[in-house]
């Protein structure tokens, strides 16, 4: 067997793994940027913490309408954004921190919706919405998808330099009379949407780990904003690919196995990226003669 065929002989026979790769392409280009401005808000375990406040909506979508669509992502969608908007109350009414209250709301949600789903369901149901079944994506999921990754960019390109500048330096914004509330508030949706859009294919576990993974990675590589998001979505198409390919040879689970190449994206990254990665920073360190 060629090269040739091992790489594309599995999208070429089989729709529903083109489908599974159009799906990934599609949460690459959406998710990445989100990521990329997460990881700039040092925000990357609020980003975690939301896709784990899916599952609580998600499950009652089922429980109400069983492997429905728009049940499943409406009620995850609204989940999410509740424990968003109840950490961020926390936060201004109290001297918590930002995080601490996140990681709060979404064990709460995380705890609620495994209950849920093991009381009314079972373990099946449980698996398929922790870990996600990108093989068993259909026309409707991917649309889904796709429409969230167009609308993203759409925004993203509307309120991209008030965004930037709200990560950045929030207090300038507000000083020269940006809407820095709205900004924040538009960000926030957009990261509950494309979160909402993996879970379809990759469930709640599984889909923060191709919005965040990439973009962590994204930093050894770029400097300028635009840069990183175009840096990570390219290594988040590449995980998707790699990660099907593996699915289909050696019979891994797609989901983790997407996940796990992206993960080891990061591990390279760390090491030999040429923005300060671990080889180069050694490379770049002053020798002591003898």
């Amino acid at each position: 067997m060629t090269l040739a065929s091992l790489l594309l002989q599995p999208f070429s026979e089989y729709g529903f793994m083109r489908r599974a790769l159009v799906a990934t392409l599609a949460l690459s280009l959406g998710s990445a940027p989100m990521g990329t401005l997460l990881v700039l808000r040092r925000m990357s375990l609020v980003g975690d913490a939301m896709g784990h406040a899916l599952l609580p909506g998600a499950a009652l979508g089922f429980l109400i309408a069983g492997f429905s669509l728009p049940a499943m992502s409406l009620g995850g969608f609204f989940a999410a954004l509740v424990v968003a908007l109840a950490a961020g109350f926390v936060t201004r009414a109290t001297s918590q921190r930002e995080d601490a209250s996140f990681a709060a709301f979404y064990l709460i949600a995380l705890a609620l919706g495994v209950l849920m789903v093991s009381t009314h369901g079972s373990s099946v149901d449980l698996m398929h919405l922790l870990f996600g079944t990108i093989l068993a994506v259909d026309d409707a999921a991917l649309l889904l998808i796709a429409s969230v990754a167009s609308v993203t960019l759409a925004v993203l390109a509307v309120i991209y330099r008030p965004l930037v500048v709200e990560c950045l330096d929030p207090g300038f914004l507000r000083n020269v009379g940006g809407r820095g509330t709205l900004v924040h508030a538009v960000f926030l949706v957009l990261t509950v949407a494309n979160l909402v859009a993996g879970f379809q294919a990759l469930g709640t576990l599984m889909a923060v780990g191709l919005m965040m993974l990439p973009a962590t990675a994204a930093r050894f590589w770029a400097a300028e904003v635009w840069s990183l998001a175009l840096v990570a979505a390219v290594i988040a198409a590449l995980s998707g690919f790699i990660g099907l390919l593996l699915s289909y040879h050696a019979q891994w689970p797609s989901g983790p196995a997407i996940v796990l190449v992206a993960g080891i994206a990061y591990l390279l990254s760390v090491a030999a990226g040429p923005r300060d990665g671990l080889l180069w920073r050694h490379r770049r360190r002053p020798h002591r003669k003898a």
